[in-house]
């Protein structure tokens, strides 16, 4: 940083603190899907507060705004690096990879994997996807009731297995599903105390987790050894991540590391990927019209099996999936850790500060548009960013979101729906009546009168015109 730039930077103001009560900025950050809104609405869109001494906790600062996330996801030389407690306790329990680790040694795997994720590998993927997709669309019989967000983990996790890792998933759903809820949940609660116990303690969420992860590395670990044994399996990611060098060193990845990164695609296909895929199709199943445009797009390709030339033809789809992570994709906040002062929204924030950012309140400020609509449009070459009510905001790095542990109220009527008709040109048309089971948490029909509940807000959403 030159003289000019830390003379400009110490004389920003430090952003404003926040007003709540100590109990509740406390709750409001263990609530990521309710408690951004809580701090920004008090505390403006980008705001500091503490919770305990230095020592306890770093003083916390919130950002909600685009161009506050921007600026803390834009930094390109480690100022802001993820070495945040929630980020270096994934490391410690799930091992490190391209979404957890620091900046000197993220940037070394970057260059390393980045030529995985060329569009020529990424057509590889293809078929088997459309394949998947079709094998668990077959199954839904007209009249019938599909449980979907089970169906969406079904199809990206048979579609993960069978396009990038040369395996059949369909049958390790538990063996993936649970060791990552479990040690998730872990990384999750012991981040967010002000004081833990600690690390060497063997609490019994400790070995919970822990063994969670030991599971998840097994099964990494005999995906990888398969496919060292045989180089002719079909698995594209495995070999390419087999054969990715770092073209400056040109070391190559241990196995150890090969396994992380795999961890996270499993996690990426379970939930993430599937997460999104359920709540699009919802969308679709409130929004009758839409979903008949999107039918007839989906139908006026040719007959045959999807190929990834044919997104190119499906815009208006595209603008649909968009638009369903604008509204609620699978991720509501971020943290990093600011290594030296920097600048976010137009305040310095001082080294040693952690950063939130929230991107999904993004989508509920004032000049960004309607918080719930679903209304699917291309957006305009030019047209200023902080504007555009239908499209995800460009904030690099991130897909601002809605978490799943937000869809508690969702999943009380949700999630079971009638199939008409079972044609992969269309989805579901509408919702009925459904309860949570005790036993397993999905979603189960029930004949009885329900309250109709909008996750997304009280209003109906808003239909394309």
């Amino acid at each position: 940083m030159t003289d000019t730039a830390s003379a400009d930077l110490a004389s920003l103001p430090l952003p404003p603190k926040n007003p709540l009560p100590y109990r509740q900025r406390a709750r409001a950050l263990r609530s990521f899907h309710t408690g951004m809104d809580e701090l920004r609405d008090a505390g403006g869109p980008v705001t500091r507060f503490r919770l305990g001494p230095n020592w306890l906790m770093p003083p916390i600062v919130v950002a909600t705004s685009p161009q506050a996330i921007r600026d803390i996801l834009s930094v390109k030389d480690g100022a802001v690096d993820k070495t945040s407690l929630i980020l270096s306790e994934l490391r410690r329990v799930l091992g490190g990879n391209l979404f957890n680790l620091p900046y000197e040694q993220w940037l070394p795997r970057k260059r390393t994997l980045q030529p995985v994720f060329t569009k020529q590998h990424v057509r590889q993927f293809g078929g088997h996807m459309a394949e998947a997709a079709e094998k668990v669309s077959a199954g839904w019989v007209d009249g019938d009731v599909v449980d979907l967000d089970a169906e969406c983990r079904t199809l990206t996790l048979r579609a993960l297995g069978r396009s990038v890792l040369g395996l059949d998933l369909t049958d390790h759903v538990d063996d993936i599903a649970e060791p990552l809820r479990t040690a998730l949940t872990y990384v999750a609660d012991r981040s967010l105390r002000p004081v833990r116990a600690p690390r060497w303690l063997p609490t019994p969420a400790r070995r919970r987790a822990f063994a969670g992860s030991d599971a998840l590395h097994r099964l990494a670990g005999d995906i990888l050894a398969r496919c060292r044994a045989d180089p002719t399996t079909d698995a594209p990611l495995v070999q390419a991540l087999i054969a990715a060098t770092d073209p400056e060193s040109g070391n190559s990845l241990s196995d150890s590391e090969i396994a992380d990164e795999l961890i996270v695609f499993l996690f990426a296909g379970h939930d993430t990927t599937a997460t999104t895929l359920t709540y699009a199709m919802w969308e679709l199943g409130r929004h009758p019209e839409i979903q008949d445009r999107v039918a007839a797009e989906v139908a006026a390709l040719p007959d045959r099996e999807l190929e990834p030339d044919d997104v190119a033809h499906l815009g208006y789809t595209v603008q649909v999936l968009r638009e369903a992570l604008r509204l609620c994709p699978p991720g509501p906040t971020g943290t990093r850790l600011a290594t030296r002062d920097v600048e976010v929204g137009g305040y310095r924030v001082p080294a040693g500060t952690l950063l939130i950012f929230a991107g999904w309140q993004c989508s509920s400020i004032p000049h960004s548009g309607p918080a719930v609509g679903l209304r699917p449009r291309p957006v305009q070459r030019g047209q200023h960013e902080e504007s555009r009510p239908l499209a995800v905001h460009p904030v690099r790095g991130w897909t601002p979101g809605l978490h799943r542990r937000s869809l508690r109220d969702a999943r009380s009527d949700l999630w079971a729906w009638p199939v008409h008709p079972p044609s992969r040109d269309m989805f579901t048309r509408r919702r009925i009546p459904a309860r949570r089971s005790v036993q397993d948490g999905r979603g189960r029909p029930d004949s009885g009168p329900h309250p109709d509940r909008n996750p997304l807000g009280a209003n109906d959403l808003e239909t394309a015109t």
